[in-house]
């Protein structure tokens, strides 16, 4: 039976297909020089994610293992063209802005992995968790990625997200710096490796703080334990 609280846990941080194993680094770096461009490409990529791993999973027990690769590369192939027409129709300045990327996602192998190693092994319940979790975990780094280079770039965040996005999205176009003449390097991609590159040291910081913290709390439960069988012994040969 899968575990559920596992699985949200290890797609948002501690297997995060970004921060743990450094894949779709090609669209994460291209796309996020707005918070908007990043929670634009998230969501695209959430929807194949979400849709190939329920697909797989659904058929996974009339796909031949010889063929399999190739019928997995075809499901996803088809909901990107269903998702990249969907854009073009309905969030068309989005869909001009992210270009070419919508279509690649047919190559992340973000999306190919987790079809192979968890969909295709798992209940249709499980394996859309997996990509609704694996998939708001690539999208919270696209959208914290992207809004740092903006602020930091711009002095910004979310512009534009009413044009890209639709109007239901104006309220998330702020300007939090007035005035602010902008840092060019955070919008050029070497300000995505930067960015990027603070993001794998705060999580690795953060990861090796709790590992610490456990093994300290460990260590007071052991130090806990022998001093009470110490006073039971003590209160047993009293009593004798």
């Amino acid at each position: 039976m899968a575990d559920y609280k596992t699985i949200m846990r290890d797609g948002i941080w501690d297997n995060n297909v970004v921060m743990s194993q450094m894949l779709a680094l090609c669209p994460l770096l291209a796309v996020t020089s707005t918070a908007t461009n990043g929670l634009g490409m998230g969501l695209a990529t959430l929807a194949v994610l979400l849709s190939s791993n329920i697909a797989v999973s659904l058929l996974r027990n009339i796909i031949s293992q010889e063929v399999r690769i190739p019928v997995f590369i075809l499901l996803i192939a088809t909901i990107v063209t269903l998702v990249d027409l969907f854009m073009n129709a309905f969030m068309h300045d989005l869909h001009k802005v992210l270009g070419l990327f919508i279509p690649l996602i047919v190559t992340n192998c973000m999306i190919l992995a987790r079809a192979e190693a968890f969909a295709s092994k798992q209940s249709v319940s499980a394996a859309a968790m997996d990509g609704l979790m694996m998939g708001l975990g690539f999208l919270l780094v696209l959208v914290v990625l992207g809004g740092m280079r903006e602020i930091i770039g711009s002095g910004t965040l979310f512009a534009n997200a009413a044009l890209l996005l639709g109007d239901g999205f104006s309220f998330l176009d702020t300007t939090l710096l007035h005035e602010y003449r902008g840092f060019l390097l955070m919008v050029l991609p070497s300000g995505g490796f930067l960015a990027l590159g603070f993001l794998l040291a705060g999580k690795s910081w953060l990861d090796h703080r709790k590992a610490d913290q456990a093994a300290a709390k460990a260590e007071a439960d052991r130090i806990a334990a022998i001093n009470a069988m110490d006073e039971d012994e003590m209160a047993g040969g009293g009593a004798a």
